[in-house]
């Protein structure tokens, strides 16, 4: 019996709000939850939910698991290895195109816009996976999925007893909401059509680091400072006494990614979003001002390198 929906990463962040809205708005015989972990598999089925084991690392998962898919969610592994995660991709490619798969959607990074040059590191093996896809002849669509909002405190290196912000630069940001996220993504693979595209959702405004700052001290009655330092200083203070444990070199990379910001890499916003959710997506500060309103000590699990 062929599966209308297939939804990968379904215990992660944003696999898990895609599958929140296909639970719903779609019967459950037309989708199926997989994870990377067989041992899943009651976590779902105890909710009434079809569960196939998908390990991007296992040739046999990947054969089974694939099988009789029209439209696949294909969740970017949150690997920082690019090397594995470039492979586990195109397994993941193979895979789908040896299988027949009727329509991969893809979800992405919004590091660069629309464009296809992107400098980011964080970016790069998201740019080779859309290549991939389009060399393989399947049918696509690339969700470039904003930048979560929820994910500012590893951005900004922050922890609810931090009394200054030190970063290397400062940029425009369209922080999104992941929840918004992944009903969007659930919304358009619903719809369908975008074949072979590349498509962006993000909010409709931007906010700096500055303006987070500002809110943060507004909303939560504390007066964190704000500086600029240079990338070298920057990665060494942080990665001398990070106190969630994440080494210099992780310091290194994410300077690499403010020196991106600071250029415009996430400055990009795009109505798509509007269009799927029929209404406007929560705007950055509104987001932030909730998140910190309903917990003045926020926590990002990035933020740390043990589990959280």
């Amino acid at each position: 019996m062929t599966l209308k929906y297939l939804i990968t990463g379904a215990t992660g962040g944003l696999g898990e709000q895609v599958l929140n809205y296909f639970v719903s708005h779609v019967p459950t015989s037309e989708f199926a939850a997989a994870s990377s972990n067989a041992s899943n598999r009651a976590r779902f089925e105890d909710r009434g939910i079809a569960f196939r084991h998908v390990n991007y690392d296992d040739h046999e998962s990947l054969d089974t698991g694939l099988h009789d898919v029209e439209n696949l969610l294909f969740v970017s592994t949150n690997v920082f290895d690019n090397e594995r995660r470039e492979k586990q991709h195109r397994r993941l490619i193979d895979a789908a195109k040896k299988a027949g798969v009727k329509h991969v959607w893809y979800t992405s990074l919004a590091f660069g816009g629309f464009s296809n040059d992107s400098k980011a590191a964080v970016q790069q093996v998201h740019l080779i996976t859309e290549k991939l896809l389009k060399e393989s002849g399947l049918t696509y669509t690339s969700i470039r999925e904003g930048v979560y909002t929820e994910a500012f405190p590893v951005f900004l290196n922050w922890y609810p007893d931090s009394t200054t912000v030190t970063l290397p630069a400062d940029g425009d940001i369209a922080f999104t909401r992941r929840a918004e996220l992944g009903e969007a993504t659930a919304r358009l693979m619903i719809k369908g059509g975008y074949e072979n595209e590349i498509v962006l959702l993000t909010s409709g405004e931007t906010i700096t680091v500055k303006e987070i700052v500002d809110i943060i001290n507004e909303t939560t009655d504390r007066q964190v400072k704000f500086e600029i330092v240079s990338p070298e200083e920057y990665a060494r203070v942080h990665g001398a006494n990070d106190q969630g444990g994440k080494p210099q070199a992780f310091f290194e990379m994410v300077a690499t990614w403010w020196a991106d910001i600071a250029n415009g890499e996430l400055r990009t916003t795009h109505g798509l979003m509007r269009e799927i959710l029929e209404r406007e997506p929560t705007k950055p500060r509104d987001a932030l001002r909730e998140l910190l309103t309903e917990n003045r000590d926020f926590t990002w699990h990035q933020n740390y390198v043990g589990p959280r």
